[in-house]
């Protein structure tokens, strides 16, 4: 399998794993995902060169988005002065899944962020989603806080700020990665 940074063509399918997704989780009785996500958003990220695209063949596996921006409001000013870099919409295709593949794409993530100086790779998970954030767990990532002020879109509760982190680590996470080197973070 190989990991390619994804292009426009790309959106259609990032659409159509959130929709699987979303259902899946509801399935399991979680909230997550059932808002559709904004495909301008999806694009815009796409365009940054944020989105990668795991590629089997000429199917995709999965997905997963790393920045080096982090959503407003959840990490305070000391954490966002050591350089990270930030794990965001991981999803693998349910025709994939027990594969491991989730937790690969997680290592690949860390060692990207590694060759791109940072100190720690970092997510934001489901406050409300435990089997989540047991799977995070599992994978080496520390709790921080959760935080559950309001969000800018509502004022309602935040659903996503169940906050954790790793080192970010050299990792053999056996994809042929096709993404351009990663450029060095400003600290």
């Amino acid at each position: 399998m190989r990991i390619t940074p994804a292009v426009p063509a790309d959106l259609p399918q990032l659409v159509a794993f959130r929709t699987e997704a979303a259902s899946w989780l509801s399935k399991l009785g979680s909230d997550q995902w059932r808002r559709p996500y904004p495909a301008a958003r999806l694009l815009a990220t796409i365009e940054a060169g944020e989105v990668f695209m795991l590629r089997d063949g000429q199917r995709t596996a999965g997905t997963i988005t790393l920045t080096a921006e982090a959503e407003d409001g959840l990490w305070s000013a000391d954490e966002l002065s050591e350089p990270s870099m930030f794990v965001n919409k991981l999803t693998v295709s349910r025709q994939y899944a027990g594969q491991e593949l989730g937790g690969r794409l997680l290592d690949w993530a860390g060692d990207r962020a590694y060759r791109s100086s940072a100190k720690w790779l970092r997510l934001d998970a489901w406050t409300t989603n435990d089997a989540l954030q047991r799977y995070y767990l599992r994978q080496s990532f520390e709790h921080v806080r959760t935080v559950r002020e309001g969000n800018a879109v509502n004022g309602g509760p935040r659903v996503s700020g169940w906050l954790a982190q790793r080192p970010a680590r050299p990792a053999d996470h056996g994809f042929t990665d096709e993404a351009p080197s990663p450029q060095r973070i400003q600290s």
